[in-house]
């Protein structure tokens, strides 16, 4: 039995923490390679960049299919990379296994659920309607809506407000140093899933807790909220 968290603030990183979004982002990426005719790459070779946007993803394609990218050119092929993925945002991406349950448990306790995810606000706005998650959360707040972005504080405590304040706590959800980052700027817990994106052993990232599934939640932020 889930106890009452007494409206604790929980803030969910999106890409690699709620939603496997690596499917559709490499599939744009492969577009781009195949339109340029270069050889696709694999998931295993860049699924540890999806969190890097979509530069660093381009660029590091680039070197492994052949020459580097035309700097010059970068602008566009970014420009097709965001189209493509537009396009096609949900085609493959789905939410990480214990998720959905999860989310429900929390919010029927009481917990007041929002997104703070460095991925653009217009795609975050794609994305989790197309996935019919919206409800889930109070607020959604994407890479654009401010002038700042994690692991800036300031990004943390805005979208705490969106919510309606801290309440009896919050707590800081992801899987990279950025989000355990964000969560020590903002003077909160970290958790980190183990399935995600980071390229480093969750273990090494310093967050207060690392979850192999979304099910260990509910009960962790008890204690962290203790």
């Amino acid at each position: 039995m889930i106890h009452s968290l007494s409206s604790p603030a929980l803030v969910f990183d999106l890409d690699g923490t709620l939603v496997d979004t690596a499917p559709d982002l490499l599939g744009a990426l492969n577009a781009i390679l195949t339109r340029e005719g270069r050889e696709p790459v694999e998931a295993r070779d860049l699924r540890h960049l999806v969190g890097f946007g979509s530069r660093t993803m381009l660029i590091e394609a680039f070197e492994k299919t052949g020459a580097a990218v035309d700097e010059a050119r970068l602008p566009g092929l970014i420009d097709a990379y965001v189209d493509h993925y537009r396009r096609n945002i949900a085609n493959g991406s789905r939410p990480f296994a214990g998720v959905e349950p999860a989310l429900k448990d929390l919010k029927a306790a009481g917990a007041r659920l929002g997104v703070l995810t460095n991925k653009p606000q217009e795609l975050a706005d794609l994305l989790l309607p197309a996935l019919k998650m919206t409800h889930y959360f109070e607020a959604i707040h994407g890479a654009g809506r401010m002038d700042v972005a994690k692991p800036d504080a300031r990004v943390f405590h805005a979208v705490v407000e969106a919510m309606g304040g801290p309440g009896k706590g919050a707590v800081m959800i992801g899987d990279s140093k950025t989000d355990v980052a964000t969560a020590r700027a903002a003077g909160v817990p970290a958790v980190v899933v183990r399935y995600g994106y980071t390229p480093a052993p969750p273990e090494t990232l310093g967050a207060d807790a690392v979850i192999d599934n979304f099910a260990e939640l509910p009960l962790l932020v008890e204690r962290l909220l203790a």
